[in-house]
């Protein structure tokens, strides 16, 4: 299960970059080019949506890197990467796969009670 969390957690944090990448991006046009009325406008937070392009895909990767040597933080991050990513974009058809991704690599990595070393992560 720790080998499970850490490919989900680094393909999440992947996708999350992309995702991250085009949020952060339309924050950035929107303020320097103004708005497009019926086309586009200004998100109702975006300090939000800078701060969840950069940190939820970082903790999808750190936490995927560290599901396999300490399960319970990997797995943790993963979650706070899934609840980011799923609180600052909503779930969309460019947003499913990144957060479906982290939070089941997270719940993989909280269930492996049992490590494969002597010593458990309880």
């Amino acid at each position: 299960m720790r080998n499970a969390a850490l490919v989900l957690g680094i393909i999440a944090g992947i996708l999350g970059m992309i995702v991250g990448f085009f949020g952060y991006g339309y924050v950035v046009f929107i303020d320097m080019f103004g708005e497009v009325p019926d086309l586009a406008r200004q998100v109702d937070n975006p300090d939000l949506i800078k701060a969840a392009s950069l940190v939820s895909p970082i903790l999808a990767i750190a936490g995927g890197a560290m599901a396999r040597a300490r399960a319970l933080w990997g797995g943790i991050f993963l979650l706070l990467s899934a609840a980011g990513m799923y609180y600052a974009f909503g779930f969309g058809v460019f947003t499913m796969f990144p957060i479906a991704l982290a939070g089941l690599g997270g719940v993989l990595a909280i269930a492996a009670g049992k490590p494969d070393e002597e010593v458990s992560h309880f």
